[in-house]
């Protein structure tokens, strides 16, 4: 069993607000999974999807792109797997509607400087919403798009949010494995 964070303070939490996050990226990704901005759990402990309702980590393996389910503190080991984590938005906050429109579009620009530079094959954004401000997008829908950045193709996913009760756990690894089918793994090196 993975091991679990410790359940911070209440003002341990509210000290994380604005707080910034690591990301877990290197050159060569399959998917370069972009969360909306990190939460307060996760800008608390540096750990991505840190929340224990968040649904991140369960759809992650539902779908087939993990062996098992990792927990936050295993998310380095993504990179091995030719996956990657970042966010739109740097700076955390207890809930995503706090972030602003102009955020969200700096974000998208940011966003892409860092896929130019790294290029993964797929860049899929954890929330349709965050996608369509970010990359001004009104009418994008979950699922591939048409627009790229550079040779990386973008997949809009849901939010993996306990917040987002319109995606249930297995709808939310469905449109998960549809991507992972899009976004094969390499083959294995021949020993």
């Amino acid at each position: 069993m993975p091991p679990r964070l410790p359940t911070p303070s209440a003002r341990e939490l509210a000290a994380a607000c604005d707080r910034t996050l690591e990301d877990v990226i290197g050159p060569g990704l399959r998917v370069l999974f972009c969360g909306i901005n990190p939460g307060l759990m996760s800008a608390h402990t540096g750990y991505h999807f840190a929340r224990p309702g968040n649904r991140f980590w369960p759809a992650l393996h539902a779908a087939g792109f993990t062996p098992r389910r990792f927990a936050p503190v295993e998310q380095a080991e993504l990179l091995g797997l030719g996956l990657g984590v970042t966010n739109v938005a740097a700076r955390a906050s207890a809930r995503a509607d706090e972030l602003s429109r102009e955020e969200l579009v700096e974000g998208g620009r940011l966003l892409a400087a860092k896929v130019a530079e790294h290029r993964p094959a797929w860049l899929a954004v954890l929330g349709v919403t965050a996608y369509r401000v970010a990359f001004a997008e009104p009418r994008a829908q979950v699922g591939p798009q048409q627009r790229t950045l550079g040779g990386t193709r973008i997949w809009a996913l849901p939010s993996p949010s306990g917040l987002n009760a319109h995606w249930t756990p297995a709808a939310l690894a469905a449109e998960f494995a549809r991507l992972r089918a899009a976004a094969p793994a390499p083959p294995a090196p021949r020993g």
